[in-house]
């Protein structure tokens, strides 16, 4: 049952993200939006089928509801049907494909990194302490444990999640500005 559960939400899951980038219905920008939230959806399902329910409920709750209601807010203010009249120019082309070529390397990286720290015992890299409960069992997957996973000062992820939320507040000025209208 739950290889056919994890089969649905990850076709589902590339499905509708595939329909974020490449919509054959519609040519509205709300259209992907929702095909993204469907995404996200999918994702806390797999959540959900990796016992990471803290996650699945961020997931839902965090990105399905507050930063799609900020895309979808941008989305709003921005004049759609002008910048669909704009051209395609080739510096905005070529910035694209240096984005996704990046992003590749990244992904590349990352591949490299896992594979090849795999057969190494996980007290040499650095990891964070493992939780003990009152019982001495290892906790797993409760957000005592996430949260020394995330903001510990070894190893933790406290920087990205500051770059991230300085860019999304940054994005969201951004929005604003551009959708000013010019006063007469």
């Amino acid at each position: 049952m739950e290889t056919i559960l994890f089969n649905i939400f990850a076709v589902l899951a590339v499905l509708s993200a595939l329909l974020v980038v490449v919509n054959p219905l519609s040519r509205n920008p709300v259209t992907s939006a929702m095909f993204l939230v469907t995404t996200m959806i999918s994702v806390s399902g797999l959540f959900v089928l990796l016992n990471a329910y803290f996650l699945a409920a961020v997931q839902i709750l965090v990105y399905a509801g507050a930063v799609m209601v900020l895309f979808l807010f941008v989305i709003m203010l921005l004049d759609v049907q002008e910048t669909a009249r704009r051209k395609l120019r080739i510096v905005s082309l070529v910035m694209g494909f240096v984005a996704v070529g990046a992003l590749f390397g990244v992904y590349k990286s990352s591949i490299d990194a896992t594979y090849e720290t795999a057969g190494q015992d996980s007290h040499a890299l650095g990891q964070a302490e493992e939780i003990v409960d009152a019982d001495g069992d290892v906790v797993v997957g409760s957000t005592q444990a996430l949260g020394k996973e995330l903001f510990s000062h070894e190893g933790g992820f406290i920087l990205p999640f500051e770059i991230v939320s300085i860019l999304l507040l940054v994005a969201m000025i951004g929005a604003i500005l551009l959708s000013k209208k010019e006063l007469r």
